[in-house]
């Protein structure tokens, strides 16, 4: 099987998401070995290789540098430690999820390179200076491109001829399980209903103000919060005795908390983070046949506005939210029936099968070497002096 070495900046076993649900279909057609970045260890910097599903082995670089992420410092290590990844007459596919770890493409030979685009990281909290002149430079030398949504897809298609729109998909059978609502988790039992529930990383993209405002305008309502607080200082969350945090949980128990809610939220902030996202749990919660209300987010708001109540204000969430709790039995089975029709069209196992066509056929453009032929440099220096504009 043909070698795919994948560089991210989410870890493996971090909330499973779509390089998750990728690699572990996409492990049928190649050898994955999964890159994450670098974790600060004191002593001898070493790779820590763990085999999580067959034919995915996670590389986890542990470095005695302070600086996170694939920064400038921390390249002349991570080159050292990748250099004996695969053998040196392999030419393996490089996959990227972060343009930051380009530079370390020049430890490879790459056959193919793939940049799969899932979020416009340039806009998140504390984004690396350099991060828009690598994606620049990686979107000149990769061969094929995917996006997370029709946003980014627009954003992009103009940069790259092999450009293709991937939504994040769903993996229907795993979340209709939550349509038995008797699989309720017990973590949930003692709260009241009704509930409204949200899972996912709670960090910039997530409205607090909203959610403080949707507690204090209905004590009755139970908020279900479920996931890893990231990046954002817990002390600004709701604190109302109606607000419950429920901690990172495994995919496994999603179901499971699904089951127990009334109300399915997609509460995010109308900001720079958000421009571009398209939130994997949409098409989950429609799985589990669950009333759904979101906030403006244009990959929600136009591919499935008709099924997912959306809301442009914090009043208008409340009352939408309290619209979607009053349904009657005929509505609800109207909706429920749209919701199939939008989940049936679309599947990881689609997805994955349609990505490792188009990488099979994507036809090597073998800018790499000339890339670096540019710049002998290119690990160690900034990024803005990286020969960009050198590439064509």
């Amino acid at each position: 099987m043909p070698t795919l070495i994948v560089f991210c900046h989410l870890r493996w076993d971090f909330v499973f998401q779509r390089p998750q649900h990728l690699m572990t279909r996409l492990a049928e057609h190649y050898n994955i070995l999964f890159v994450e970045e670098p974790m600060h260890t004191e002593g001898e910097a070493r790779l820590e290789k763990t085999e999580v599903a067959p034919n995915i082995t996670v590389c986890r670089p542990h470095t005695p540098i302070q600086q996170f992420g694939f920064h400038d410092d921390q390249l002349p290590t991570l080159q050292a430690l990748l250099a004996n990844l695969v053998p040196q007459d392999e030419a393996p596919i490089v996959w990227f999820y972060t343009p930051m770890a380009l530079p370390l493409l020049q430890v490879f030979k790459p056959s193919k390179v793939i940049y799969d685009c899932m979020d416009e990281l340039a806009m998140f909290k504390n984004a690396p200076k350099q991060l828009l002149q690598r994606e620049s430079a990686l979107l000149n030398i990769a061969d094929v491109v995917f996006t997370g949504g029709p946003s980014l897809y627009q954003s992009k298609r103009d940069r790259h001829a092999n450009a293709h729109c991937f939504s994040s998909s769903v993996d229907a059978k795993h979340f209709r399980q939550a349509q038995d609502r008797a699989i309720s988790h017990p973590d949930q039992a003692h709260i009241a209903h009704p509930r409204l529930g949200f899972y996912g990383v709670i960090d910039e993209r997530f409205d607090v103000d909203l959610v403080s405002s949707m507690a204090d305008a209905h004590p009755d309502w139970q908020i279900v919060l479920v996931g890893p607080v990231v990046k954002i200082d817990p002390a600004t969350l709701p604190k109302q005795p109606n607000v419950h945090y429920m901690g990172q949980r495994t995919y496994d128990q999603l179901p499971q908390f699904l089951a127990g809610w009334d109300v399915c939220l997609l509460p995010f902030a109308m900001n720079d983070s958000t421009k571009f996202i398209s939130p994997t749990k949409v098409l989950e919660y429609m799985a589990a046949e669950l009333p759904c209300v979101s906030t403006p987010i244009t990959d929600v708001k136009v591919p499935y506005g008709d099924v997912v109540e959306i809301a442009e204000s914090h009043g208008d969430f409340i009352t939408a939210c309290e619209r979607q709790l009053a349904l009657d039995d005929d509505a609800r089975q109207a909706q429920a029936r749209r919701m199939r029709e939008v989940v049936a069209g679309t599947s990881w196992d689609l997805t994955a099968s349609r990505m490792h066509e188009l990488i099979s056929s994507a036809v090597p453009g073998n800018k790499v070497e000339r890339f670096f032929a540019t710049s002998q440099e290119a690990a160690r220096v900034p990024a803005e002096k990286l020969p960009v504009a050198q590439v064509g």
